[in-house]
């Protein structure tokens, strides 16, 4: 959802800084799935040669050698595994994913459905107890801060508890990133509970989970119009006082339709860029738009890392509580 790196004197502040929190982390073995377009071998090997990831290239290989023959890029140094077919590529990486031959994955040039019909699956091993979700991390050049979306890619009409889980991954991510105790905004298309609007009850049902210790990390607050959740001034228009409002971290949309048309409204018309991450898996998912440049790329996989990174710290606290030390 980017035009390409240098194309542009756009500032993009908030990717930015996220690269730079990567620095000096291992590079994340990552295999990158029917890489067969330029921009998605380009933007894989240049992750690679940034030290952000080390790129296993799964997929046809006399259409990975022609693309690359095609783009002028050196193949000579990264692993190739060759499939029949994209398909193949998919149950292949998310296989080695699976058996921890990989620590990540990397979406190439095939369809978000066909990619994550590999991974979604118990059969891939890649589960967690958490439902997965797609999180958005929008540059948005009009706000200071980084602004999640959430889930425009995965949970087409989700319910009150595929929503916590939602909430709950990108609470994760946003701590991931920096960001302390996120605020999100469970919005819609009132601030008012009603009966009528489900999503209203949603959110109010969502606020007092977190109230009651069941949503852990953030602070929630909604229902939300999109208006009162990302701008101070209209939220003291509305009367609507708290933590959240105005300020959100985080955007919980009511189903994938609003979320996916939010973030590209975002993209067309504040000129915004974005990084797209699936949450809830057992090792990190790098959801690109066949549109992304490289640059958004790099910065997904940035983002990768440092939700790695959370993931082994959590999992080595979770082991020493476990052992009283």
């Amino acid at each position: 959802m980017s035009e390409a790196r240098g194309s542009s004197d756009k500032k993009r502040v908030q990717l930015e800084r996220l690269l730079k929190l990567a620095e000096g982390l291992p590079a994340l073995s990552m295999a990158v799935v029917h890489p067969v377009d330029e921009e998605s071998l380009s933007g894989a090997l240049e992750a690679g040669e940034a030290g952000l990831i080390e790129p296993v290239l799964v997929g046809p290989e006399h259409r990975i050698r022609a693309c690359a023959d095609k783009a002028g890029v050196d193949l000579g140094k990264w692993r190739l595994v060759s499939t029949e077919h994209s398909h193949a590529a998919a149950e292949t990486a998310a296989r080695m994913a699976g058996e921890g031959e990989v620590a990540g994955l990397m979406k190439g040039s095939l369809s978000t459905r066909e990619f994550m019909g590999a991974i979604v699956p118990r059969a891939a091993g890649l589960r967690t107890g958490r439902r997965m979700s797609h999180v958005w991390v929008m540059d948005v050049p009009s706000y200071p801060r980084p602004l999640l979306i959430t889930d425009s890619a995965i949970n087409i009409h989700p319910d009150l508890m595929t929503k916590a889980d939602i909430v709950s991954n990108a609470i994760d991510l946003a701590v991931a990133m920096g960001t302390e105790n996120p605020r999100v905004a469970i919005i819609s298309a009132t601030e008012e509970v009603n009966p009528a609007l489900q999503s209203t009850l949603d959110a109010a049902a969502l606020c007092k989970m977190a109230e009651r210790g069941q949503i852990r990390g953030g602070r929630l607050d909604g229902p939300l119009a999109f208006d009162n959740a990302i701008s101070e001034e209209a939220a003291r228009a509305k009367g609507i006082d708290g933590e959240v409002a105005g300020r959100a971290d985080i955007l919980l949309a009511p189903d994938v339709e609003s979320a996916n048309m939010l973030g590209k409204q975002l993209h067309y018309l504040a000129g915004a860029d974005a990084a797209g991450i699936v949450l809830g898996a057992r090792v990190p998912v790098v959801l690109t738009s066949r549109a992304d440049d490289r640059f958004a790329r790099q910065a997904a996989c940035a983002i990768a890392q440092l939700q790695h990174k959370a993931e082994q710290e959590r999992r080595e606290r979770a082991i020493r509580e476990r052992d009283g030390s």
